[in-house]
């Protein structure tokens, strides 16, 4: 009988890479060799996408900027100007939403004929907080036919000494309003 000598060895493990033992998967594994380099490269494209973002983001908002504008007094004409004899009403639109109506006479002690005015309405809570501030431009109530219609100062001027009726359009008031008569005063004017 012959004896063949078998010579079986074993592949070498190269080990000299640390191993990470995954509780998970049970068993040991290798990481995958990343150098510093490769890490910093994945990083860089999100740093730059971030830099964009944050520099667009302050480009718009620059942009839509506004200055803000002076405050400045009443107009000294619309002193000239006096209100008097409120009525508020409300309607029902055609789509079903309530419209309120704000009519008084307006009166003009001045010298001038007045062509457009545009009054600020304030409207408050019971704490006296504001809880509605529109512009609304003063319309002339025309009676000359079966329904009152508001036409615009400029085709209806009020001249030196003259009273008309006036509607102010209110197509929302807060439900905190506190019922009271609003704060109203004249802050645009046109006179000729």
């Amino acid at each position: 009988m012959q004896i063949v000598d078998l010579d079986f060895r074993l592949p070498e493990i190269d080990n000299q890479k640390s191993t990470i033992y995954n509780s998970l998967m049970g068993g040991l594994i290798q990481p995958s060799p990343v150098s510093t380099e490769e890490r910093e490269s994945t990083w860089r494209p999100v740093l730059i996408g971030v830099a964009i973002v944050v520099v667009v983001v302050g480009v718009i908002v620059l942009a839509m900027r506004e200055e803000p504008r002076p405050r400045t007094g009443p107009p000294p004409y619309a002193a000239k100007l006096q209100i008097s004899d409120l009525k508020m009403s409300a309607a029902e639109s055609f789509v079903g939403a309530t419209v309120s109506y704000l009519d008084g006479i307006v009166s003009n002690t001045g010298d001038k004929t007045l062509t457009h005015a545009v009054v600020r309405v304030v409207f408050k809570d019971d704490m006296g907080e504001v809880v509605g501030d529109e512009l609304l431009p003063l319309h002339i109530l025309k009676t000359t036919g079966p329904y009152p219609d508001a036409v615009d100062l400029s085709a209806s001027p009020l001249s030196p000494g003259q009273r008309k009726p006036f509607r102010l359009t209110l197509e929302s008031i807060s439900a905190q309003w506190n019922h009271q008569f609003p704060e109203m005063r004249v802050v645009e004017v046109t006179t000729k």
